[in-house]
């Protein structure tokens, strides 16, 4: 697998430069424009067009099968119980809401949980971590719940945003969502859910890719979970979500959903 990553990596540069070639010296043969790469640049180019479809393929295949089983093992245990407790408590009987967190693309997956989390019943909001230190801190209240999201557990100003809300509020709980179990963030979280600290599938082994997806499907698992425990339905869906094909599906929903409950009704006061 490696050798098809090297494959595919050698050869975007390598077409970068080709590309540049033919636009400065109007060079059009094949063998010259390959000549100077790598090796696996050149075996590249002696691949045709079907033999290079297959190996991005294999490649795209086999993405994918690492960023399934990343999700496959994504430790499932009381800490999620844990996490849709604590949110229920804090938002939907102490009245305060959901505050997300998170820096780059963590804190892009935290603003989607957000959203979603709002749309389905639970009032939330993203506070991004650098604009907590200039005023944006003052959307927390009280009664709120943070849920941090950090691959890491140890970036700079997610570990200052976490002092800042103690400092603010004192004993505003924590839900921290990370990949390393030792670091700052998880042993101060009040809730701590562990991502299995999944390999990204970058080639680099930097760019967030597989940790983001883990991100999103935990994020999911518990919006999902709170709107099972709230029983929220397409009705309240509806008055939340007017615009689009979802509001136009939710409320046509929601109108079948009323006509049954009209004759349901209806039956049964017939046969009273």
């Amino acid at each position: 697998m490696n050798y098809i990553l090297a494959i595919f990596l050698n050869t975007f540069i390598g077409l970068l430069f080709c590309n540049f070639s033919r636009k400065k010296k109007g060079v059009t043969d094949r063998a010259e424009l390959s000549s100077g790469f790598s090796p696996l640049a050149d075996h590249f180019f002696q691949l045709d067009l079907h033999q290079t479809s297959k190996l991005m393929e294999e490649l795209i295949r086999n993405i994918i099968s690492r960023e399934a089983d990343a999700i496959n093992r994504i430790p499932v245990n009381d800490s999620f119980i844990k996490a849709v407790e604590l949110i229920y408590r804090q938002v939907h009987q102490l009245k305060g809401k959901l505050v997300t967190s998170g820096m780059g693309k963590a804190g892009q997956i935290a603003q989607n949980i957000a959203t979603t989390f709002s749309s389905t019943g639970t009032p939330a909001v993203f506070l991004h971590p650098s604009d907590s230190q200039h005023g944006d801190l003052g959307v927390i209240q009280e009664n709120d719940v943070m849920l941090i999201i950090s691959n890491s557990g140890k970036t700079r100003e997610i570990l200052e945003l976490v002092e800042l809300v103690e400092n603010l509020h004192p004993g505003i709980p924590l839900i921290s969502i990370t990949g390393n179990q030792e670091g700052i963030l998880a042993k101060n979280a009040d809730v701590f859910l562990f991502t299995g600290n999944p390999d990204e599938v970058c080639p680099l082994g930097l760019t967030p890719t597989t940790s983001t997806t883990v991100f999103t499907v935990m994020g999911d698992a518990l919006v999902v979970a709170l709107m099972t425990k709230i029983g929220f339905t397409s009705v309240d869906y509806a008055k939340r979500h007017h615009g689009g094909y979802l509001g136009d599906k939710s409320r046509l929903l929601a109108d079948v959903l009323k006509a049954q409950a009209q004759a349901k009704a209806k039956e049964d006061g017939g046969q009273g």
